[in-house]
């Protein structure tokens, strides 16, 4: 028996809701999980209402290893797979393709295992990565979709706190020139990051809205406009504006069918200016490779999740040496907490990379019984 032996894997179910005001302007339902739930069609759920599972993975060294799953998680996944890792040795697990069958539970076993691994060598998470670029990864301020005549001010809230950039979803419905004029009058210098969610619907209607709010000047760029599928419409619009057009590519959305090649593709088409990249450790860092080959810059994005995965994005982030843009790192803007201990250290628009070994977190025992809506545990002992 060695001591970097998986002994016990403890899940811990939760839901965090959001502040109060901060999703969507009052009087605007628009939930923003697009995926299917448990039978209900995408767009129909909020994401705050959904379980998130926190993960202590237990060596028989004592250490422990955190992860942090996606929302909207299988029970019977995490079971499964649980009891395939009891016994195995982390020091000799590649860590670079886990024994895990590609499912969207596993980047939370891996943030636990890499961050286990990471703790018994004594150092930072990022150095399983080959090292920091950067001892602070940019970040931006976020918001769903907000009413006109508040959203100037709202803005300004973010911008008096040192944040740059703020990034809003959008669709057809929303007042997109409205929007970007009382920034530039309440926020001037303050950044937009429209991301439509593919809900513009076709190349017409993204060309109509690109055209009416770049002369305004404050769009950094606009992330998936279109369905991700028209990258012939993506190229075209490209040709007719002069905002960047990026892609996200969300490996996580694996019922979406999306992938590492997503980004190869894109390249090839002449679609995108950069990318969103949602994904762990070591697929990750293959997208950060494509997109610095490419020469094209990137940001780290989320599910407006809880402190473990933040703490994992700041890791990646700092590793990587395309992702330059503001990452959505924001759950303590959001979420009534994080639960962490003591949270990431956010000075905008930047958030430091943790110094101690693994991810360099601790979670908050009191937060976590207070959010905790169900728990199990998986053993050598059955």
């Amino acid at each position: 028996m060695t001591a970097t032996r998986i002994k016990a894997l403890y899940f811990e179910e939760v839901v965090v809701p959001a502040h109060e005001g901060v999703i969507n302007s009052d009087g605007l339902d628009k939930p923003l999980h697009m995926l299917p739930s448990r039978g209900k069609p995408g767009w129909s759920v909020q994401f705050d209402t959904l379980p998130k599972v926190i993960l202590r993975l237990e060596l028989e060294n004592g250490v422990i290893g955190l992860g942090e799953f996606y929302r909207d998680h299988s029970w019977s996944v995490l079971e499964t797979v649980a009891h395939s890792l009891i016994g195995l040795d982390v020091s000799e697990i590649c860590l670079q393709s886990l024994p895990i069958a590609l499912c969207r539970e596993y980047d939370g076993f891996e943030c636990a295992i890499w961050d286990a691994a990471a703790k018994c060598l004594g150092v930072p998470l990022h150095r399983l990565l080959g090292g920091a670029v950067r001892d602070k990864v940019c970040v931006g301020a976020w918001s769903s979709h907000r009413h006109t005549s508040e959203v100037g001010v709202w803005a300004r809230g973010y911008q008096d706190q040192g944040f740059d950039c703020i990034k809003f979803k959008a669709d057809l419905e929303d007042d997109l020139t409205g929007l970007c004029s009382e920034i530039a009058q309440h926020a001037p210098g303050m950044k937009i990051i429209l991301d439509p969610n593919q809900r513009f619907e076709n190349l017409g209607e993204a060309k109509r809205i690109a055209r009416q709010i770049e002369g305004i000047g404050n769009v950094l760029l606009l992330e998936d406009p279109m369905p991700r599928w028209m990258l012939q419409d993506f190229a075209r619009l490209r040709a007719m504006t002069s905002i960047p057009i990026f892609l996200h590519v969300s490996l996580p959305y694996i019922l979406q069918g999306q992938r590492p090649y997503d980004a190869v593709n894109a390249l090839q088409h002449g679609a995108v200016d950069g990318f969103n990249f949602n994904a762990g450790l070591a697929k990750f860092q293959q997208l950060d490779n494509v997109a610095h080959t490419a020469n094209l810059p990137c940001w780290h994005g989320s599910e407006i999740d809880l402190g473990i995965l933040e703490a994992m994005y700041v890791h990646q982030a700092a590793a990587a040496p395309s992702c330059t843009l503001p990452s959505d790192i924001f759950s303590r803007m959001i979420r009534q907490h994080d639960l962490l201990k003591k949270p990431l250290n956010v000075t905008p628009p930047f958030v430091a990379v943790p110094t101690g070994p693994g991810l360099g977190v601790e979670l908050d025992r009191d937060a976590m019984e207070k959010f905790k809506t169900a728990e199990k545990t998986v053993t050598d002992r059955g």
